[in-house]
């Protein structure tokens, strides 16, 4: 049975409810009977993907095909039975995966079931949001109110110094910007999202695998509690890029975040620069070779990465930004430089110190991670905070004018810019997502989310310390 595009949304939302019927069923050791699923949990489904369209089509034409039978539970919602759940399983993943998963081109573990760590990734958020709601409704209200764009900035600042705080904080704000909410234009016309790739680069022992990992999914070994969003953040230590372009296909039309470990060896890998660029543009992606096709698919997931380099007097560090498959990385991320200069050296060298010795207070863990967790709720219209309404960020003139004031500062330094353009929109992200921090803050507020002068200033800074890394002037090699 061939499906219509706006329906292939539904049918990946039919088939995980009814894997997850199936499985169900497994765990309780029932053998007989058959997987069924409500009208209102498929239209839950839908919500927590953003889907938007009418499922009403698709569960017809699985009626008239004898896939679905259609009965009424005791609560008067509708319940749809699959009498031949294989065979519907079988129709539905066919349709909704252009080519099957084919197996990797090169040794190596084969991929995981995807679609059951999904599951798994929903059920983590479903289940913490609603323990939220229950049981620290009022309290993480009352916190949220208060909390802002300064107060994170502070609280990381506490956490690790000045040296060290703005990774930590770039890494949080990129959770709050998986929402991808809509940016809008003085004219209140859309022109992109929040939502963004960030990488941190540099020799290894520079922090930068504590600010995309350890603070956000937590490290029980060191006692750091997680700060991220619960679910969202699918970690690939191991995963080779090949495998990573096999199980994208599953995620499709969903908004995860990958945390890659060491995604310059992703890089180096033969032939995946092409089709790595199409996955952080979020473009159609098909990748083709001797075993197989996989795709064509389109990924809308982002990711965190950490780009490491070993520097030997600065000549490896050059190298590196000089070869076009890295400009190709940092054309399409937000990328935070950095060298192990002394002053590095001593910051993270005393931040260890004081995190073996049990010295850094993480109090404000859980209340981060429950405001971080409601926002996005909201902000992706999830069911169970519906009292809530999406609000868009709104970009202002006065912003892109003080960025405007840094990038002419620099040009007038060199006829030779050695930074991209675009880095300048990757600026523009940053303060959009600083904006979301505030969203109960201005909660008495209508409209969009204004971007204020800390947010100015956060882009600003990350701009201008930016520009001045690619010129060596960061460093001392200017």
């Amino acid at each position: 049975m061939d499906l219509e595009d706006e329906d292939l949304p539904v049918a990946e939302a039919i088939a995980n409810l009814l894997e997850t019927a199936r499985r169900r069923r497994e765990v309780r050791g029932i053998s007989s009977g058959r997987p069924a699923f409500r009208l209102s949990e498929l239209r839950q489904e839908l919500l927590r993907g953003r889907v938007f369209e009418d499922p009403a089509r698709l569960l017809a034409r699985l009626r008239r095909r004898g896939l679905l039978e259609e009965a009424t539970s005791g609560r008067g919602d509708r319940l749809y039975v699959a009498p031949a759940a294989e065979e519907l399983l079988g129709l539905l993943h066919r349709a909704t995966l252009a080519e099957p998963p084919v197996p990797a081109p090169t040794p190596g573990p084969m991929a995981p079931d995807e679609a059951a760590e999904i599951q798994d990734m929903d059920a983590a958020f479903f289940v913490y949001l609603r323990d939220l709601l229950e049981n620290r409704r009022e309290e993480a209200l009352e916190f949220a109110r208060g909390f802002h764009l300064e107060a994170l900035l502070e609280y990381t600042r506490e956490l690790f110094g000045e040296d060290l705080y703005l990774d930590l904080a770039l890494s949080l704000l990129q959770q709050y910007a998986l929402a991808d909410v809509p940016l809008l234009a003085p004219n209140g016309r859309t022109t992109g999202t929040t939502g963004f790739h960030l990488a941190l680069f540099g020799p290894p022992g520079t922090g930068k695998s504590f600010a995309i990992d350890d603070l956000i999914r937590g490290n029980p070994k060191s006692g750091v509690p997680p700060h991220g969003l619960p679910g969202r953040n699918r970690y690939c230590g191991g995963i080779t890029p090949a495998q990573f372009l096999r199980v994208g296909s599953y995620y499709r039309g969903r908004t995860f975040n990958f945390i890659v470990p060491e995604f310059n060896d992703w890089f180096k890998y033969r032939g995946m620069v092409e089709p790595l660029k199409l996955v952080m543009e979020q473009r159609e992606v098909k990748w083709e070779t001797t075993f197989g096709t996989v795709g064509p698919y389109t990924f809308r997931s982002y990711f965190s990465v950490n780009y490491n380099v070993r520097v030997a007097g600065g000549s490896d560090y050059w190298t590196t930004i000089a070869d076009p498959n890295f400009a190709a990385l940092e054309d399409r991320m937000l990328l935070r430089f950095h060298l192990m200069t002394r002053d590095r050296f001593r910051a993270v060298e005393e931040s260890a110190q004081r995190l073996e010795l049990g010295e850094i207070d993480f109090s404000l863990a859980e209340r981060i991670r429950d405001h971080l967790t409601l926002v996005y709720a909201i902000q992706t219209r999830h069911p169970l905070v519906s009292r809530w309404n999406l609000r868009p960020v709104a970009l202002s003139r006065r912003l892109y004018d003080r960025l405007g004031e840094v990038s002419q500062k620099a040009l007038a330094r060199t006829e030779h810019p050695k930074f991209s353009p675009r880095l300048k929109g990757r600026a523009v992200k940053l303060a959009a997502a600083g904006a979301l921090v505030g969203y109960f803050a201005h909660e008495e507020e209508k409209g969009a989310l204004p971007v204020g002068r800390a947010e100015e200033e956060l882009a600003r800074r990350f701009y201008a310390e930016e520009i001045e890394a690619r010129e060596g002037r960061r460093f001392g090699s200017a």
